[in-house]
């Protein structure tokens, strides 16, 4: 699969890259990190948990087409779908937006389809967690693939409509209503991506964009013109997973700074997966980025999905486990 990924991306003009695993400032995600320390220099690090911001900085210095296949670590939880370590693709295309990077995703997800099964179609089995109560087959060239915006998503699946998500107060009293805690959430962003993750994400069977997530968990993705309040993001789902998550990035400087002084507030209030300031990063976007298309994709999960396997543990080699003793 990875090799059919591979081939697709080069026969498109990327270029792809290595970066530095170990970073002065882990970010380009929402997740906590794993610290170590350079004994010579005498200076901490963090492993990387994104590929986002130095693959961004090569846009900037001129490669208009990069991506990157490599371990990121995240320091958290495991579960099913969750590993400390995991295989992350994550690409950016100067001169592209949000629409470029679905038809991507719609052709690159066929390809890795017919490299695990040969067909572009197959099989979802009925699993927990799923709102199907019997196996579905999905042809991926069946195009285009659905769009749902995610307030609508959650209007239709759990009842709370936007005018209940205007603000914190709100926000709150309509988890409240639909029976899930809310007691942690600091945002209005976060519960609309809480009430997503409960109630739609369940019924996201076959290959969806859902798009137009909130400002507040965005920092890295252009506001829309006509709703400033959510971004021009998208998360493709499908097997009732989240398989993707793409940008029209965010390119203005000082929008940019604010959003981090923002996450800087949140870090300092008590979040630890708010982004961390980047000056660099900062630096390079005031050198000048062009409009630029970004997506990322764990290949675990997509792996997942065209096999049918319910564990993050069948598709990794040696996933990491409790000692025996």
């Amino acid at each position: 699969m990875v090799t059919a990924i591979r081939s697709f991306l080069d026969g498109l003009g990327y270029v792809e890259v290595e970066t530095p695993v170990l970073q002065a400032v882990a970010g380009g995600a929402a997740a906590r990190k794993f610290e170590t320390k350079h004994n010579a220099l005498d200076l901490r690090l963090d492993l990387r948990i994104a590929l986002e911001l130095p693959l961004k900085r090569l846009i900037v210095g001129g490669f208009p087409r990069v991506y990157e296949i490599g371990r990121v670590f995240r320091n958290e939880g495991q579960d099913k779908r969750h590993n400390p370590e995991f295989t992350l693709l994550e690409l950016y295309q100067a001169y592209a937006d949000l629409d470029d990077m679905m038809d991507l995703v719609e052709g690159m997800y066929e390809v890795a389809c017919v490299a695990v099964n040969g067909s572009s179609r197959f099989t979802v089995p009925a699993t927990a967690g799923r709102s199907s109560a019997a196996p579905t087959e999905i042809d991926l060239s069946d195009r285009p693939w659905p769009r749902l915006r995610i307030v609508d998503g959650i209007e239709q699946y759990a009842g709370v409509n936007r005018a209940e998500l205007a603000d914190l107060r709100s926000a709150k009293a309509a988890c409240d209503r639909v029976g899930i805690p809310s007691e942690d959430e600091n945002c209005v962003g976060g519960i609309i991506e809480k009430l997503h993750e409960r109630f739609v994400q369940p019924h996201l069977i076959r290959p969806t964009f859902v798009t137009d997530f909130p400002v507040q968990t965005s920092p890295l993705a252009k506001r829309k013109q006509d709703d400033p309040a959510f971004t021009r993001r998208f998360e493709v789902y499908m097997a009732a997973q989240e398989l993707g998550n793409a940008f029209s990035e965010l390119n203005d400087p000082i929008e940019q700074r604010l959003r981090f002084e923002e996450q800087a507030r949140q870090l300092a209030g008590g979040n630890p997966e708010a982004h961390p300031m980047d000056e660099d990063f900062l630096t390079a976007l005031e050198y000048g980025m062009p409009p630029t298309g970004g997506l990322g994709v764990g290949i675990d999960r997509l792996l997942m999905a065209l096999t049918g396997t319910d564990s993050i543990r069948e598709v990794i080699a040696f996933p990491l486990l409790r000692p025996e003793h």
